[in-house]
């Protein structure tokens, strides 16, 4: 496509990155979608925007997913291209969004993965070797006790913090929504444990709470590495990742109190079916409870053979 088309898409982008400050992982996600459709039309000899339309959409969606590609995936990119198409028509550079009334194609739900309580209190009770696992456990245990994102996390700044009280502050959740999560009492102890030697990670102009080796912010991937490690350390069966604490925060709770609601505004879901999808995770705990308990829930069917007078 020709420079203009390319200058509108990152008029597009900026405008994300700077006034509603989607999370860098939505950014570069939305400008691979949208260098998707670009070379898309190049390929087709489509220069401007304008020239975009309903049936050249569908059409690069069916080619992805003949690819390969994922619905959900596919969902996301036509969530992207609606967006910037909608953005061009507000701005009076395009008169029709091509992409609104197109359905991409669906996928089934997964449900996510959970550790049980006996896998997390080994997780959580291992004792740590250096200061670095000091502070690696007092991530652990926020994520477990107060159901946090990574970013969230990650974000995290001394401020937000109020131990003496047990919340913290969450001020960028998705969505850009703020909001206040309880901190339980093992929780604050290993956070307390990590903020007594923080010191020696950076200085006093320093306000994140967690620092990495480098004495700077710790980054979400050195988290990502450094939670798997652990699980390998305790043998654990699974790859242990951040948002594997978050869901089984999610359903521990849930599976404990039956509070929709509640668990909805501690996960900062702006949406009560994304929580819902935690019922189905409880209703498959208590279907298992039933297939061991009920006296005729493992009964065998009779056979034919048993109804043979």
């Amino acid at each position: 496509m020709d420079a203009q088309a390319q200058r509108q898409r990152e008029a597009f982008l900026d405008g994300l990155r700077f006034q509603r400050r989607v999370s860098t992982h939505t950014l570069a996600a939305y400008g691979r979608d949208l260098r998707g459709l670009e070379r898309f039309c190049d390929e087709r000899g489509i220069l401007l925007w304008t020239g975009l339309q309903a049936s050249h959409v569908r059409d690069y969606l069916a080619e992805r997913h003949r690819c390969g590609l994922g619905g959900r995936s596919l969902q996301r990119a036509l969530s992207a291209f609606r967006g910037f198409l909608g953005h061009l028509v507000k701005q009076g550079e395009l008169s029709v969004n091509a992409a609104v009334g197109i359905r991409s194609p669906k996928s089934p739900r997964k449900l996510p993965e959970l550790m049980d309580v006996d896998q997390l209190t080994g997780l959580l009770e291992a004792l740590p070797d250096d200061e670095l696992e000091i502070r690696d456990l007092a991530m652990w245990e926020l994520f477990y006790s107060s159901g946090l994102r990574l970013a969230e996390l990650t974000d995290l700044d001394l401020a937000d913090l109020d131990l003496q009280a047990g919340e913290v502050l969450v001020r960028q959740g998705k969505g850009r929504k703020a909001r206040r999560v309880p901190v339980g009492a093992c929780a604050r102890r290993a956070v307390e444990a990590w903020l007594s030697i923080r010191g020696g990670f950076g200085g006093d102009q320093d306000t994140a709470v967690f620092m990495s080796r480098r004495r700077c912010r710790i980054s979400p991937r050195t988290v990502q590495k450094r939670l798997e490690s652990w699980g390998r350390k305790l043998g654990l069966p699974a790859r242990v990742h951040p948002h594997l604490l978050r869901h089984s925060f999610a359903s521990h709770l849930l599976e404990s109190s039956g509070d929709l609601r509640a668990v909805q505004e501690l996960l900062g879901h702006a949406n009560l079916c994304t929580t819902q999808i935690y019922t189905h995770l409880d209703f498959q705990h208590l279907a298992g409870v039933y297939d061991q308990a009920h006296p005729r829930a493992r009964r065998q069917p009779r056979s034919k053979a048993d109804d043979t007078p």
